[in-house]
């Protein structure tokens, strides 16, 4: 367990939007922990571990030291990490893989091009701007419009439905909300600025029923505001997923700024405690 100084610690020194302790530990449920300056989290035998250590200088071999003492003391069944960069033995181990870049925007001096700086425009005046820290009826509407329709992977999915109840719970983080005039939401970013240097960009949608030109332009907006109000160096705007994805953030001038490599890992325990956890149920069993 994390103790306080522990999780200051960690959202100071912050710089990938897994090191957000709280965001972690409530989308994982799971129990936080800081071990040879990297932080993950622990349920029953599953371990979230986040392999970009604190103080920024990833090295292979402590990578793989530290991840055999996590397998060591807590026995997991499977282990779910990320990391700037995998070991070509672990490679061959994932029962699930991907790679990608984390995407940044430097808020101190934003260049906003013509065509955004348009849709700008047009967006604002169609559209209200709120921060709020409450998701409600017209969120959940649209995250199942959301889904229907574009069809995210399974992973995405379950971090949208989980916002309402981290929105409700976690002291940093908000949600933006594009309001059109008949008081329908056109489109939301939920954010985070728990991390020292940056603000968190977690997920979004927008409607594409009720669609307005430029709607996220203006959410991203509100985002570089409130980043230059609470004193964040940067923004984390996620990884780059899909070309359409990565052309809106590098339209507004973000770019790729550090190595994503996930791995979903299975570990299977040896024969004879199978054998022998095997002989215990079945001992059990005669005394029911």
């Amino acid at each position: 367990m994390l103790t306080a100084q522990e999780e200051n610690y960690i959202l100071a020194h912050a710089y990938v939007p897994e090191h957000v302790v709280g965001l972690i530990t409530s989308l994982s449920a799971g129990e936080p922990f800081l071990i040879e300056d990297h932080f993950f989290c622990h349920k029953h035998d599953w371990i979230i571990f986040i392999g970009y250590p604190l103080q920024d200088r990833f090295d292979p071999d402590d990578f793989e030291s530290v991840l055999e003492k996590i397998k060591s003391r807590f026995k997991p069944a499977r282990i779910s990490l990320i990391a700037p960069a995998l070991p070509d033995r672990l490679i061959s181990n994932c029962r699930e893989r991907d790679s990608d870049y984390y995407y940044t925007l430097d808020t101190r001096n934003p260049i906003i091009r013509s065509p955004v700086k348009r849709n700008l425009r047009k967006a604002a005046r169609r559209l209200t701007i709120e921060r709020a820290v409450r998701m409600g009826d017209a969120h959940q509407e649209l995250m199942h419009e959301f889904v229907r329709d574009v069809d995210p992977p399974v992973r995405v999915k379950n971090l949208l439905f989980k916002m309402p109840q981290y929105i409700a719970a976690a002291p940093h983080a908000f949600v933006f909300n594009a309001w059109g005039p008949k008081d329908e939401l056109a489109a939301f970013y939920v954010i985070d600025l728990a991390a020292e240097n940056f603000a968190n960009y977690i997920i979004g949608c927008y409607s594409k029923q009720k669609y307005v030109l430029g709607a996220s332009d203006l959410l991203l907006m509100e985002l570089i505001k409130i980043s230059n109000e609470f004193g964040k160096r940067y923004i984390h705007l996620g990884l780059g997923v899909n070309r359409g994805i990565r052309r809106f953030k590098e339209k507004w001038g973000a770019k790729p700024s550090r190595n994503y490599e996930m791995c979903e890992l299975t570990i299977k325990k040896p024969l004879i405690m199978v054998a022998i956890r095997a002989v215990i149920d079945k001992a059990l069993s005669n005394f029911q």
